[in-house]
């Protein structure tokens, strides 16, 4: 037995004999992901199991795959928005499956019955507040009870009364409901619904019974099929699988006489295919786990079946949904303070209760679904159901997840569905041997700024694979919701690139409008809404479509919340220029000017700006200087005092007035200086120039957090009042509050005042000028006390204001508020208001 290690963790493999290597040649193993058609399965009255599928040619139950899929080869000749060929739908398309199969088909069959629906249950909105374990664990079989089931299609004529605007696009917007209505129904009829057709992992892939292990892997371009693995010495002829009419290859591996099953646990397997572009070994579309062996370039898939006693149970119930998020963007890999890749286990005994300590309500962790290449920062997905295996086991993701839990932190996953990567060594490009399997062919299927692969979201099979990975990991993994990436790529052919979008209605609903991918995140948001009430859907998208945050059935795209992306954008054009030149109305209007009835997670950055080639916030207000005078034995700079004072009041007028949920990127919080490098060699591009590299070194690929740790940084300043931001919106929840008013903007002052909720909030962004007795508007009368000075020595400040002081209003109004009250207002200083008897 040899051994892979995986992060602290070793998986045993069964070595070929002497006889197995040639088959294991390097230039046939070119491994991509497959994706399986979901085979519901119901049973007639003669006890046959009975498949309904579809993905095959001359077999299509329901639209699927458009002009250029392998199912059709016909152009849609319809002058409508981009949408996939009406294709007729067939009678009778079930295929039945023999005996041979083996009693294991026949038992999987019955966890897939078709369940009868109940109406669906009453969500409770959650209180956001940590329970108790012993409280937590009691409750915990409530909420497990209630019946999880897809609500009905509503009316979508809801969004007409939110935004009458929309009236002029009806059309458009009834005849997207119209295909999701239709792909609803289509689906209700032919695969019991969304709940079943969302469990293709339980028949696609590999499927063990007590009598032994079933592999199916839809791959209709391939002409021949077979198993290869550790198991069978990579033999392709030990191991011949065998095809339906809908492209399907299965092949039934009884157990070992002594009961063990015929595939080892933590073995390599791959399927072998004969493809119209050659043979090719491909990894398992529908995986749980692969690994790349040390020294070796390609991929493995895992057959990952884990003993009972090794299998992790969750101990901790996921917490409710909070009433406002308070996001810590992270990656398990880079967040160690060491140069190396990080493990879920250190994240899980190391990050995790730093997070809490930090005063956030959720973790949202990037690059969990493998990926080939490091440095793609987990975009370019190769495997979609695997975790990665660089940072330890499946199980070891399971209890970082368990430990967020107890902890009462929300886990959100950065989930790709936008694209996949281009790797046909290791992933779903060209699986089998086709260019459409997955994919739109030609241009419209390739992103030339990615250089990926695009869905067709038209295809049924895609449907299939997307909606069951969305379920999977929430189902399996426990994560509590997701943030989807590159959604304006998905929702529009011209991915949102070289398009200014300006607010004109014209530019989301007409023909540049993907319909099948605007239809398929509804979807997908009815199956986390439905099946997971608690769960939360976050959408990155910059174009502001209007009905985003609208659920599916008022007409709506589904997500619960967008990523304001105007606000980072707004402060890197800022930070161009001398503070003196900001206009407050400018920054006011950015980051109020929000769509009514949909919420947003605002942020001043994320991953995005800390990546070579860009700059944090820090660093574009303090540069080199940060190198130099972060000591606080030493002097500052002007750099530096000006950099610490606008870093605080960026981050605090952000969460203030820039949405319902805010967003931080792991170690921004107290300025990380520098940018993120992930290791890599040079680049070598079609024109002959050279990209260099950095040797492959972590050195940037890290999170130096005993830099905000230390007593005796600046850093530590930062990371105080960050700390207390957090725990002021956790007390006071003014993110979500129904009160929000913006009673100043003065462009001479540099003076911004607004209430959120019960508080009132005063930011002076002038770089000289203090105010004596500015007087402050505010509504409600009283006596109000200072709850956060970003001024506070804590925090690296001056400590010009008295904490201990009382402001008393006064029945004098002032800037069309009631009445008023009088404050010393500090150059570049936030100061947040609160009543005396709210403190």
């Amino acid at each position: 037995m040899a051994s892979f290690a995986v992060s602290g963790a070793r998986l045993g493999v069964v070595r070929p004999g002497v006889g197995g290597g040639s088959a294991r040649s390097g230039g046939e193993r070119r491994s991509g992901v497959d994706l399986p058609p979901v085979l519901f399965r119901r049973k007639d009255s003669f006890s046959r199991t009975i498949l309904s599928c579809a993905g095959a040619p001359g077999k299509v139950l329901v639209p699927g795959g458009g002009s250029d899929d392998l199912l059709s080869s016909a152009e849609p000749t319809v002058d409508t928005p981009v949408q996939s060929e009406e294709l007729e739908i067939p009678d009778e398309a079930e295929l039945v499956v023999e005996e041979t199969a083996s009693s294991s088909t026949a038992e999987a069959s019955s966890a897939v019955e078709v369940e009868e629906k109940s109406e669906p249950s009453e969500v409770i909105e959650g209180t956001g507040k940590t329970e108790t374990d012993d409280v937590a664990v009691k409750a915990a079989p409530l909420v497990e009870e209630k019946p999880r089931v897809v609500p009905p299609p509503g009316d979508g004529q809801r969004i007409y009364q939110i935004d009458p605007m929309l009236e002029g696009f009806r059309n458009h917007l009834d005849y997207r409901y119209s295909e999701y209505k239709r792909m609803r129904a289509a689906i209700d009829q032919h695969e019991g619904g969304l709940d079943a057709f969302s469990r293709g992992y339980e028949k696609l892939g590999f499927t063990r019974t007590a009598e032994g292990i079933t592999y199916r892997e839809w791959a209709p371009g391939a002409h021949s099929a077979a198993l290869v693995g550790d198991f069978n010495n990579w033999n392709p002829n030990a191991d011949t699988m065998t095809r339906n009419e809908f492209g399907v290859w299965e092949i039934f591996l009884p157990n070992n006489a002594d009961g063990s099953p015929a595939i080892p646990h933590g073995s390599r397997v791959k399927i072998r295919m004969d493809t119209p572009s050659g043979v090719k070994d491909s990894i398992p579309a529908w995986i749980k786990f692969s690994v790349q062996a040390p020294g070796e370039i390609p991929y493995n898939g895992i057959y990952y079946d884990p003993p009972e006693e090794e299998k992790y149970v969750f101990k901790h119930p996921q917490p409710k949904r909070p009433k406002s998020l308070r996001i810590y963007e992270s990656h398990v890999g880079m967040s160690s303070p060491e140069p190396k890749i990080n493990t879920y286990a250190n994240f899980r005994d190391e990050v995790l209760p730093r997070i809490k300590r930090l005063g956030y309500n959720a973790v949202q962790i990037m690059a969990i679904q493998e990926h080939s290449y490091y440095a793609s920062f987990g975009y370019h997905v190769t495997n979609f159901f695997a975790p990665s295996s660089r940072f330890g086991t499946p199980e070891d993701l399971k209890s970082l997840i368990d430990k967020a839990h107890e902890l009462g932190l929300l886990v959100l996953m950065d989930i790709v569905h936008s694209h996949s990567s281009n790797n046909t060594l290791d992933g779903l490009n060209g699986f089998d041997g086709t260019d459409t399997h997955y994919f739109h062919g030609g241009p419209r299927g390739h992103h030339w700024m990615w250089d990926s692969r695009l869905f067709n979201y038209g295809s049924w099979e895609v449907l299939r694979f997307l909606l069951s990975n969305a379920r999977w990991w929430l189902e399996e993994y426990k994560f509590d919701g997701f943030r989807f990436d590159g959604v304006t790529s998905m929702m529009y052919t011209h991915h949102g690139l070289q398009v200014a979008f300006t607010g004109n209605y014209g530019e989301y609903f007409g023909f540049a409008t993907d319909v099948d991918a605007v239809v398929y995140l509804m979807l997908v948001n009815d199956l986390i809404h439905g099946l997971y009430p608690e769960a939360v859907a976050i959408g990155e998208d910059v174009s502001g479509m209007p009905t985003f945050c609208i659920p599916v059935q008022d007409g709506g795209v589904g997500f619960d919340y967008r990523l304001h992306m105007a606000v980072p954008d707004k402060w890197i054009e800022l930070l161009k220029q001398s503070d003196e030149y900001w206009k407050m109305g400018d920054i006011v209007h950015t980051l109020t000017n929000r769509r009514w009835l949909e919420k947003c997670v605002t942020y001043a950055e994320s991953h995005d700006q800390a990546l070579v080639g860009d700059k944090t916030i820090a660093f574009w207000l303090m540069d080199k200087d940060m190198y130099d005078f972060m000591a606080l034995d030493r002097p500052s700079t002007p750099r530096i005092d000006r950099g610490i004072a606008l870093h605080k009041m960026i981050r605090l007028v952000t969460m203030g007035l820039g949405g319902e949920g805010y967003l931080n990127f792991m170690g921004n919080e107290f300025g990380h200086p520098e940018w993120i490098d992930f290791p890599r060699g040079p680049q070598s591009l079609p024109n002959g120039s050279v990209i260099p590299g950095n040797n492959y070194s972590f050195d940037k690929c890290r999170r130096r957090f005993d830099l905000g740790d230390a007593d005796y940084l600046r850093y530590r300043g930062m990371q105080e009042f960050d700390q207390a931001m957090q725990h002021l919106e956790e007390k006071y929840e003014f993110m979500t509050a129904d009160h929000q008013y913006v009673s100043r903007k003065h462009e001479e002052d540099k003076m911004i005042i607004f209430e959120r909720g019960n508080l009132v909030f005063v930011f002076n962004f002038h770089w000289s000028n203090s105010y004596f007795d500015y007087r402050v508007g505010c509504f409600k009368p009283g006596k109000y006390k200072i709850v956060l000075d970003s001024d506070d020595g804590l925090f690296g400040g001056f400590s010009r204001l008295d904490h201990d002081a009382e402001y008393f209003t006064a029945d004098w109004p002032h800037d069309n508020r009631p009445c008023s009250f009088s404050v010393y207002a500090p150059s570049r200083t936030a100061v947040v208001y609160a009543l005396a008897e709210d403190e």
